[in-house]
């Protein structure tokens, strides 16, 4: 029956609905670029703005005799970004300048000889909590490395501000992890992303 706002209750948002101020980023950085473990830490609560990932699938058009049928493509993954809180210490900003420098100078255009072509690439979480704090939804994007660092404006008269910034982030793919709470949308994991059960290579 349309309009009955019991039937809505019972079959629309169930749980309450999705917030999007609950959630997390976790990142870790490549080795051997001068990087501390008080700035990388540091971005989690610094990191005031972020994305679940987009994906897509293109599609094909093919011609035939003035009509055209659609197969589908290849999926591309778009870029993620996040919003930064700077602080007076600029450490997080500092880290990801030497992270982006280390994949090309910023002088010479060469990559820093400490890093090969995939460890300069790492692995960011991006976590979604429900209200009662447990997690919902989790995914990891793999691969991930800064392409854009976006700049701080800077203004006489703004007060009653904080500077922030813009970073984004290119990778390879992306993958949700499933988590126990997925039960909620079946539980089942049809994506090939790794439980928390299996190694690297996808075995126990």
């Amino acid at each position: 029956m349309p309009f009955n706002i019991s039937s809505f209750k019972e079959n629309g948002l169930v749980y309450g609905g999705a917030r999007p101020s609950l959630f997390n980023v976790f990142m870790s950085v490549p080795a051997g670029i001068g990087i501390d473990n008080v700035s990388v830490d540091k971005f989690r609560f610094v990191c005031k703005t972020a994305e679940l990932p987009e994906s897509n699938v293109g599609s094909i058009d093919i011609p035939y005799f003035g009509r055209r049928i659609k197969v589908a493509g290849e999926r591309n993954f778009a870029d993620w970004a996040v919003t930064v809180m700077n602080d007076e210490d600029f450490s997080v900003r500092a880290m990801f300048e030497a992270w982006s420098n280390a994949i090309n100078r910023m002088v010479a255009n060469v990559r820093d000889p400490n890093i090969s072509t995939e460890q300069y690439k790492v692995d960011l979480e991006v976590i979604q909590y429900a209200k009662d704090g447990s997690t919902i939804r989790s995914y990891q994007l793999i691969g991930a490395f800064p392409t854009q660092i976006g700049a701080i404006g800077l203004n006489w008269e703004s007060q009653n501000a904080i500077e922030e910034f813009g970073v984004n982030f290119s990778y390879d793919y992306w993958v949700p992890l499933i988590e126990s709470s997925d039960k909620k949308a079946g539980g089942v994991n049809t994506y090939g992303a790794l439980t928390t059960q299996d190694g690297p290579n996808g075995a126990s």
